[in-house]
């Protein structure tokens, strides 16, 4: 049995990544997602275990002591980690993996798997990112300046990526992003491994 792929993608916030791995998630055969680890607010909608498992400060700090995150950052007075456990159960039984992380995080897992995948996210120009930014509910002023201002920091590590995805559309977006996992699922050093 392969090893399964693990898919990489960050944005800045507003670049619409959440939604369009939500949906690839449903659409494509043997790709898991990996839930994190959160110490921020549940928003409205949104559920425990399934967008994210929301802990406290206190818990997050033992999952840091006791090494259980491949890769864990500090984003907009929050803090977010992707659980080793987790990824190593997905990945041994074939199934690829899509991680939603910061480019902190993506920095993270390179080191631990270079043979990953990496994909960044960005909306068509920078006027709809903030439009997007300040149309998110239960966002604080003060909290969407500084996403803002993270979002252009975050912009600044796109070199480092295999793929760009343009969100403009998100159906073309989804496409798109099924093709990448498609493409390196095909890839002769996977096929041939």
């Amino acid at each position: 049995m392969r090893e399964g792929i693990i898919f990489v993608v960050s944005g800045p916030s507003g670049s619409g990544k959440t939604t369009l791995t939500r949906r690839v998630i449903k659409m494509v055969e043997n790709l898991s997602f990996s839930v994190s680890f959160t110490t921020r607010q549940q928003r409205p909608g949104e559920v425990d275990g399934i967008d994210y498992r929301f802990i406290s400060e206190n818990e997050f700090d033992e999952m840091v002591k006791s090494n259980r995150f491949a890769e864990w950052a500090q984003v907009h007075d929050h803090r977010y980690g992707t659980p080793v456990e987790e990824i190593d159960r997905i990945r041994t039984s074939g199934v690829d993996l899509l991680l939603d992380i910061d480019s902190q995080g993506a920095k993270s897992i390179r080191k631990r798997c270079d043979s990953g995948v990496y994909i960044f996210i960005i909306p068509p120009t920078f006027d709809v990112l903030k439009d997007r930014i300040m149309r998110r509910e239960g966002e604080r002023t003060d909290e969407v300046a500084r996403r803002i201002e993270d979002s252009i920091n975050e912009m600044e590590e796109i070199h480092s990526y295999d793929y760009i995805i343009i969100n403009d559309s998100l159906d073309e977006a989804v496409n798109k992003l099924k093709a990448v996992i498609i493409a390196e699922r095909c890839k002769r050093e996977r096929v041939l491994k």
